[in-house]
């Protein structure tokens, strides 16, 4: 969080009274910080960056999810001459954005299809008159022509370019209009840009740079850490069951779990709507008013589950989202990363768990065998799927294996994901994994899994009698094992290369090159035993632990909050994060110079809101003095 000092003293002031931000604000970088955003310090490189940006140079962020990545831009948009102008790729991001930071005071509006013509124009009126301190607009919108006319004939403090990821090819999340974004430089060389990520790797980085033509700009990289979050990893075995044994002790918390189809999401939400959970579907399949609706009380209402596809997340901001669960297992690891990252943004406990099997890896393997593009371009698909499968496989700390994906190096093991908190066990596995591979073999490597182990098993069916399949010398030498062991046996020689999956040939096992040496007996394999694992770091813990006697103010302050979210129409956490609720909790603040001691209170919010919080805390205590 961020650190709180002592504040200057300000005159009271009614809210109905308050000027414009412009009016109230110092020009320096540090009175907005304090005043208009209610901190006293920055964090980590958030200074340097705001000062390079008030300084004229561009510069490229990496921070993670919840770092603070908008102040970097926010502040200097409003301490330069001109506006801001933030290109966004979603409409539900910009929205959010712009609502936060109009209860802060600042002068913040977007142009997007979501407006209607009147509304657009008004926008357009108060940008020409240099009304507004920032505009989001989408890439798409900005370079039309008579967008870039409009900008010429204004001052442009700065431009800001947030997911700049989007620009990659080779990443995640591309998308063709941010490749267009490389205009910016050509018609207004003089101005200053920043672009913005959580997730790249050095390869999207230099494409970010070459594509923006940012070969000049400042790199700040904070760090891909996200220590909050405990990540969890767990073999399928029954997702259904898996899944409401890690939500058991979740109940009135705010969720994200991640299935690959639409069928699965709708089947999934029902399926947990029957379980008595608020469990709502989103994707892209939908009605656009059902996913606005939807998206709309997952974020104004506490407690609720978005089951969805990866349609539903970047636009969402909403910082108290307690856990991300993905019922099937994401691309690569920047989109596990991308999504994952929307749990905790509040900075306080949150969990990421994950689920996955073989059928993930082959279905996963044949979307990148019918995917277009060049042979280049699916090897590096290939790479990025192994690089996150040997995540799930590690027996050593997750996040050390995540951190070191990203180029940073943890020295320490985190003691903040499932493997530090319950290390799993090793087995030698080279007698079982022969006895495997030799079984693919003389069954001539056409058969699927399920018949592999069969005759492994040594089972009498049809299709083994039929095919002569109880005469092979492999027929019923792997009783020592059962098949979910010998279903995680071939899931790990499949991620280690020493099994492959035709994709083209009814799913067939077929051996790999490199499994001659072990087939010789030339080498020793040391291979995972999957666990059964029903709770996670976060369960092992308290769930945001609230003293008895603090809880009637914490329900008192909540509700204040969502009353005043509604009068508003804007989701609770614009008018405050939990992380403000709990400052209140711990300061109990009785006049408004102690309310400014509160986390993210600014003018603004205190002639908004101080009257109002204090007037429930002095309420609260005095009614609690009297029971005690």
């Amino acid at each position: 969080m961020y650190v709180r000092e002592r504040r200057a003293s300000i005159g009271a002031f009614h809210h109905n009274s308050l000027p414009p931000v412009s009016a109230l604000m110092a020009s320096s970088a540090a009175d907005i910080l304090q005043h208009t955003f209610g901190y006293d310090t920055y964090r980590g490189q958030q200074r340097a960056i705001v000062d390079a940006l008030v300084a004229g140079e561009d510069a490229l962020v990496l921070m993670p999810t919840g770092g603070g990545k908008s102040l970097c831009y926010q502040i200097p948009a409003m301490a330069r001459q001109g506006v801001g102008i933030v290109i966004s790729p979603l409409i539900a991001l910009m929205q959010d954005q712009v609502s936060t930071l109009q209860q802060l005071g600042v002068a913040a509006a977007y142009l997007n299809s979501s407006l209607a013509r009147e509304q657009q124009a008004q926008v357009e009126e108060k940008l020409l008159a240099g009304e507004l301190d920032l505009l989001y607009m989408a890439p798409e919108r900005l370079l039309q022509a008579r967008s870039l006319a409009l900008l010429r004939g204004i001052d442009i403090a700065l431009f800001a370019i947030d997911e700049a990821h989007c620009v990659s090819q080779w990443g995640h999340d591309f998308r063709q209009d941010y490749l267009q974004l490389e205009a910016l430089h050509q018609h207004f060389p003089s101005v200053p840009r920043i672009a913005l990520t959580a997730t790249a790797d050095e390869r999207t980085r230099q494409e970010i740079i070459q594509r923006l033509h940012l070969e000049q700009a400042r790199v700040f990289i904070s760090g891909f850490d996200r220590p909050n979050i405990c990540y969890a990893v767990a073999a399928k075995d029954n997702p259904r069951r898996q899944l409401l044994a890690f939500l058991e002790n979740r109940r009135g918390e705010a969720g994200i779990v991640y299935c690959m189809s639409r069928k699965k999401v709708e089947a999934t939400a029902a399926w947990l709507q029957e379980r008595g959970w608020d469990a709502l579907p989103y994707h892209a399949g939908m009605s656009a008013q059902l996913r606005s609706d939807n998206q709309n009380r997952f974020l104004r209402e506490d407690g609720v589950v978005v089951v969805a596809t990866i349609a539903f997340g970047m636009g969402i901001d909403k910082p108290d989202v307690r856990f991300v669960a993905h019922l099937d297992m994401p691309k690569s690891i920047e989109a596990y990363y991308q999504e994952t990252g929307r749990a905790g943004r509040d900075g306080l406990p949150a969990d990421a768990w994950m689920v996955y099997g073989l059928q993930d890896v082959v279905r996963l393997q044949q979307m990148q065998a019918d995917s277009p593009g060049s042979e280049q371009h699916k090897r590096l698909e290939k790479n990025k799927m192994d690089a996150l499968l040997g995540m799930c496989e590690v027996i050593t700390c997750r996040r050390q294996v995540l951190l070191r994906y990203f180029g940073e190096a943890a020295v320490e093991p985190c003691g903040n994901c499932d493997v530090c908190l319950l290390p799993p066990r090793s087995w030698n596995a080279t007698e079982a994994a022969q006895k495997l591979l030799s079984c693919v073999y003389r069954t001539e490597q056409k058969f699927g899994v399920n018949h592999v182990i069969d005759v492994l098993l040594g089972h009498d069916t049809d299709k083994i009698r039929r095919f002569g399949h109880d005469r092979l010398t492999t027929y019923g030498i792997g009783t020592e094992l059962s098949g979910p062991q010998w279903r995680s046996l071939v899931r790990q020689l499949v991620v280690r290369g020493l099994l492959r999956v035709d994709t083209e040939g009814f799913n067939a096992l077929q051996l790999s090159e490199s499994s001659r040496p072990l087939l010789r007996g030339e080498m020793e394999l040391q291979l995972r035993e999957d666990q059964a694992r029903s709770k996670t770091g976060r369960e092992r813990r308290e769930k945001l632990p609230l003293d008895p006697a603090d809880v009637p103010l914490w329900q008192a302050l909540r509700e204040c909050r969502k009353q005043l979210a509604e009068e508003q129409g804007v989701p609770p956490y614009v008018i405050f994060h939990d992380a403000s609720l709990r400052d209140m909790l711990r300061l109990r603040p009785r006049t408004r110079q102690e309310f400014l001691q509160i986390s993210g209170v600014g003018d603004s919010k205190l002639g908004k809101y101080g009257d109002a919080f204090i007037a429930v805390i002095a309420e609260v205590d005095a009614r609690v003095g009297e029971l005690d």
